[in-house]
């Protein structure tokens, strides 16, 4: 019996990037923190939503590679001198990915109130009709 694959489906010509994209997805090793929200902001536009306290604008970067979102966070180490009794705040740096779809673009982004805001929007394709000419053989 013949292993059929996602990419290799007849009827999903062109698609055989998808099985490699959620393969990237899987291995991007997001462990959940920090927390963070997606959400419908629009008819062709989302939000994602980072809780980054403590980190400040320039703790923070958001870069698009190959299609992928990737949003790091790294502190910087100014414990020194300071007493800790019990340290409950999260301070690690980490790196979160999420995979953009073709289309899909980059709005802007801002920090408010420990938050960090990235809106996402999708351009609408125009609809295109093509008429193939036959040829006689």
């Amino acid at each position: 019996m013949t292993k059929l694959t996602l990419g290799s489906h007849p009827f999903l010509l062109g698609f055989d990037q998808l099985e490699r994209l959620v393969e990237r997805t899987a291995k991007s090793g997001n462990d959940g923190y920090p927390p963070f929200n997606i959400e419908q902001s629009g008819g062709n536009a989302f939000r994602i939503t980072l809780a980054v306290a403590g980190f400040g604008e320039d703790d923070l970067s958001i870069t698009v590679e190959d299609r992928q979102l990737v949003i790091r966070g790294k502190q910087a180490d100014d414990v020194e001198g300071r007493v800790f009794l019990h340290r409950g705040i999260a301070g690690r740096q980490f790196q979160k990915a999420f995979v953009l779809a073709d289309g899909v673009d980059v709005a802007g982004a801002m920090t408010e109130n420990g938050l960090l805001h990235i809106d996402l929007e999708r351009a609408v394709p125009e609809s295109v009709l093509q008429t193939i000419k036959i040829k006689k053989g």
